[in-house]
């Protein structure tokens, strides 16, 4: 290949310069129309003066090449509106550079064949018209740097090959003078290109990146507002949309319906099958649900939000529940494993005047009653759902107002050890007393308070209370004060509960009680915190036993001194042999470990006598005594403590 054509092969279409060809194509077509109008002009000018020249050489060569420069202009005229591609462009910048080395030489030759026709005058026309033309038509092509170099020496060599052999000092002088020029001008050109070339990657590369930013943004837009895993539409985006539903529903007069659809113990299927298999469930109803006609969204990791404008009364809304639990509950096959899975619905139907947060509030109530009352199933808001929102909304409002060291007080109830017949100590139980809604259940106000996480605050008054009164009971007679999990998974709780202790100054008869499901969630916190109050002389009993998850686990890795049996145990140890083999290795477990096990909920003869019979000692329930106030507790302490054996008729009688 020559190197001319190595030259002009810079301008072939390849897809990195498409850009940058694109940029000098434009570039051209606003020059091109200077660039021929100069040729044109001097070649006229030139002809007019070469009175001398041949017919052929002055009319005949000029129109053709007049002719020729008129052509190109028309053919870069017509591409001034066009939408150009790289390709075209490129296309059109190797043909440019054809025609600018092919003009450039067929005018030097006919400027040189007019030369020896003129007189003096006439021959200085022609050196001035190849020089000053060349130089105008290297500026013109600047932009095209491989262009711009062989259409001067398309005029260069010529013109410099004939003057400068001319014999003619003047000439000679005129050549080199045009030639330094001209190189000179090719480095200008050259660097002009160059920084016309990084204009145009600067400006490309900017553009590039504007273009990467808004397809960020877009895709951050969309990740915003749906769910990467199933494809649905996120919560917020489920709010938005139902809110603007409601909307157009309440101008047309009509009724919709929401609904929250909560798979049951979905954590068990990651458990068991893996991840990627809760994974695919969850896609799987994402699919199934979506396929009934509602507008679907994943709220949370395993519950779900739709928006139906069927159903328009509380029976179609209870059907349409059903529909949503129905179509859960059918099996999920996948090529390794067969899975069952259930789900509970919350449906509330529209109300004039609802916002979408208090719409979906009354299907996010009525899906906890549907999980607690009709598993599986689905559960539709009526008045009697609305009355007890209202009182639960007046509790956690009463709750959050409370002065608790006022409000909470503590009853306590005993633990009898058969084998020292004598009780050894009382748990310590929080009651909450309103001055607005008067005596409020355990039942109720605890589950709420640790839903808001205000537990910590009640623990630490009920620890306050049970600091007073420890100092007025006999040595070694010591209190249990349960934790929560908010207790036992904060630090700062736990520091506090340290500090209330602290500073009462006395050795610590304080004893924690914890649940396993306090522990579940950062076995390694809840190590931290037992051994925060074992270190001020605390001991730690494990409450609940047998009822959560992974029993023994938590056994071996928690610093335990007590294991308290559940009453679900107890209840029915004289019916069940399961429970009696179950209590009886529990006991045996105690043994080995050497710690104390502690049954609860014992209320009748017959099931004292069997744990007797598998080995029990220390006891707890109704058959011992009932939650007593602190006045009760502390005159039954007063008094003579006959022994068991003495005492048992008497508790008997006392029963439920």
């Amino acid at each position: 290949m020559s190197l001319f054509d190595r030259l002009a092969g810079r301008y072939a279409p390849r897809p990195k310069d498409q850009e940058l060809a694109l940029a000098q194509a434009r570039s051209f077509i606003r020059q091109a129309p200077v660039l021929y109008a100069i040729l044109v002009a001097n070649s006229i000018l030139l002809a007019v003066t070469q009175s001398a020249a041949p017919a052929l050489l002055r009319y005949g060569v000029p129109c053709l090449l007049i002719l020729a420069c008129l052509a190109r202009l028309g053919m870069w005229w017509s591409k001034r509106h066009s939408d150009l591609t790289g390709e075209q462009a490129a296309a059109l910048l190797t043909s440019t550079t054809y025609v600018a080395i092919s003009l450039s030489l067929a005018f030097s030759a006919w400027a040189l064949a007019l030369f020896p026709h003129g007189d003096a005058f006439q021959q200085a026309h022609v050196v001035f018209y190849m020089a000053i033309t060349s130089i105008c038509c290297l500026f013109c092509l600047s932009y095209l740097r491989v262009a711009a170099a062989l259409s001067a020496l398309g005029v260069l060599l010529p013109f410099f090959g004939f003057f400068a052999f001319s014999g003619n000092p003047v000439l000679v002088v005129l050549a080199i003078n045009l030639l330094l020029i001209t190189l000179a001008l090719l480095v200008v050109v050259a660097g002009n290109s160059r920084d016309f070339a990084a204009l145009v990657a600067s400006r490309s590369e900017t553009a590039r990146q504007q273009d990467e930013a808004q397809n960020l943004y877009a895709e951050n837009e969309r990740l915003a507002h749906l769910d990467s895993l199933t494809g649905l539409p996120n919560r917020h985006t489920f709010h938005r949309e139902l809110q603007a539903r409601l909307d157009a529903a309440a101008a047309a007069g009509k009724r919709l319906s929401v609904a929250r659809l909560d798979l049951d113990k979905f954590k068990s299927v990651n458990e068991i099958f893996g991840h990627a298999a809760g994974d695919r469930v969850l896609q799987e109803v994402a699919n199934r649900t979506r396929a009934l006609g509602a507008y679907v969204a994943r709220l949370d990791n395993a519950q779900f939000g739709l928006i139906c404008d069927e159903p328009r009364t509380e029976t179609q809304a209870a059907a349409w529940g059903e529909t949503l639990c129905a179509v859960v509950r059918r099996p999920f096959v996948f090529a390794e494993a067969s899975l069952h899975v259930t789900a509970s619905a919350g449906v509330a139907l529209s109300q004039p005047g609802d916002r979408a947060e208090i719409l979906f509030d009354r299907a996010d109530y009525v899906t906890s009653v549907a999980k607690r009352e009709a598993r599986g199933g689905a559960v539709v808001f009526s008045a009697r759902h609305e009355e007890e929102i209202s009182r639960v909304r007046a509790m956690e409002h009463a709750l959050h107002t409370a002065d608790l060291d006022e409000e909470i007080y503590v009853l306590f109830q005993p633990q009898f050890d058969i084998s020292l017949d004598r009780v050894t100590g009382y748990e310590v139980l929080a009651r909450w007393r309103s001055p607005v809604l008067g005596e409020v259940s355990p039942a109720d106000f605890i589950p709420m308070a640790e839903h808001s996480g205000i537990v910590p605050k009640i623990t630490q008054a009920v620890v306050r209370k049970a600091l007073a009164v420890i100092d007025q009971l006999p040595p070694p007679m010591r209190l249990s004060v349960n934790l929560s999990a908010h207790d036992v998974s904060s630090m700062t709780a736990i520091e506090g509960i340290v500090s209330l202790i602290g500073k009462a100054g006395t050795p610590c008869r304080i004893d924690f009680e914890i649940t396993e499901t306090a522990v579940m969630g950062d076995m390694q916190q809840a190590n931290a915190a037992l051994l925060a109050l074992l270190a001020l002389g605390s001991r730690i009993a494990l409450d609940d036993f047998g009822t959560g998850h992974s029993s023994l686990t938590h056994v071996q890795k928690l610093p335990l001194d007590r294991i308290k049996i559940d009453r679900s145990f107890v209840a029915v140890v004289n019916s069940d042999a399961t429970s009696r083999a179950i209590i009886k290795t529990t006991i045996d477990l105690c043994r080995n470990l050497g710690v104390s096990c502690v049954f609860e909920g014992i209320e009748t003869e017959e099931q004292l006598e069997a744990l007797l019979g598998l080995g029990g000692s220390v006891m707890q329930g109704y058959l011992f005594g009932r939650p007593m106030t602190q006045q009760m507790m502390l005159e039954k302490l007063s008094s003579p403590q006959p022994g068991w054996q003495a005492s048992r008729n008497r508790l008997f009688g006392a029963g439920k």
